[in-house]
């Protein structure tokens, strides 16, 4: 395949690739030239789990003239290398506003004598409060998780062509997820913690970092013409560390400016960014249309657990 563009624009370099990687929300162009008759599939890859989107025929019929040779070129696109150049002042810059991605679990604490395992990884146990050194999670009294590991439903078992399916929780593979072995986990099973967990004792939250607002309560005001430096930081000090695809609703559209100290090397005009466990991204947020607007996690759980806000955009005032 030929990537070509991202969710709202034209990608600043075009680049041949074997697979792209899509959070909730997100969106890529990609051109691809058929050279073989035959039935193509496309595939859906999740941690080990695999689905056919779509079966393509490609007949012997050939296009008249080819376009074989035009597709073999790689272009750059004038706009986006002008827009590198205005953003260099902004990558040492300080961030004006910093946004964490925070998860709570308060599921108490049986009486007696206590240890503490972890719902993903079960050979984790330690007998005092801690994380786990393999997923970050926060350890669980393993009494409850015991107590709802035996009702748990069976893993999933995937039968096709030879293939065999057993998910476990937070164990990936990088070369189905299109990344390192942080994986993504929205189509994770967690059977044991989702048993445990409700509305009422986990909380997903983004935190306003300059003034401890939470959720609903994050007071953001801009004016059309901004150019807001937003650093999104997808902290390890979290009770349930995983990976959150962050959306902005139609104040404007941003740029990735880094993700840790790696600035970034393709430029696309995007509405959503996936932030990975324990990444810090910056994003430059170019504020466009005035009016009150929604900001969210796009992990539906998520944000119906509160992991949204909405944030205000003036007008351009008159003596801009």
């Amino acid at each position: 395949m030929k990537l070509v563009g991202g969710d709202s624009g034209r990608c600043e370099h075009e680049e041949f690739v074997e697979k792209v990687l899509l959070a909730p929300s997100e969106r890529v162009v990609v051109d691809m030239l058929f050279d073989h008759a035959g039935l193509v599939t496309l595939e859906h890859h999740s941690s080990d789990r695999r689905h056919s989107l779509a079966s393509i025929t490609v007949t012997e019929d050939r296009v008249v003239p080819s376009l074989a040779q035009q597709y073999e070129i790689l272009r750059s696109n004038a706009d986006m290398a002008a827009e590198r150049e205005r953003l260099t002042p902004y990558l040492a810059a300080a961030p004006d506003k910093t946004l964490a991605f925070v998860a709570e679990m308060d599921l108490g604490t049986p009486e007696g004598d206590v240890t503490y395992v972890c719902p993903m990884h079960p050979e984790v146990v330690s007998e005092r409060p801690d994380r786990c050194p393999k997923c970050g999670m926060k350890l669980l009294p393993s009494q409850l998780v015991n107590s709802t590991a035996t009702d748990a439903a069976p893993m999933h078992e995937h039968h096709g062509e030879g293939h065999a399916h057993h998910h476990h929780g937070h164990e990936h593979h990088a070369e189905d997820s299109g990344q390192d072995a942080a994986g993504i986990e929205w189509e994770d099973d967690m059977v044991e913690v989702n048993r445990l967990t409700t509305p009422a004792n986990m909380h997903w939250l983004l935190v306003d970092r300059a003034t401890g607002a939470a959720n609903h309560a994050i007071d953001w005001r801009f004016e059309v013409g901004d150019q807001v430096k937003i650093r999104l930081v997808n902290e390890m000090d979290s009770d349930h560390p995983m990976q959150h695809p962050f959306h902005i609703h139609g104040a404007g559209r941003f740029l990735v400016l880094s993700r840790g100290d790696a600035v970034e090397r393709n430029l696309v005009w995007k509405d959503t960014v996936l932030v990975r466990t324990g990444e810090t991204v910056d994003i430059l947020l170019d504020v466009s249309n005035p009016g009150v607007w929604m900001a969210h996690c796009h992990i539906a759980e998520h944000h119906e657990g509160g992991m949204m806000f909405s944030f205000n955009v003036a007008p351009r005032s008159e003596q801009a």
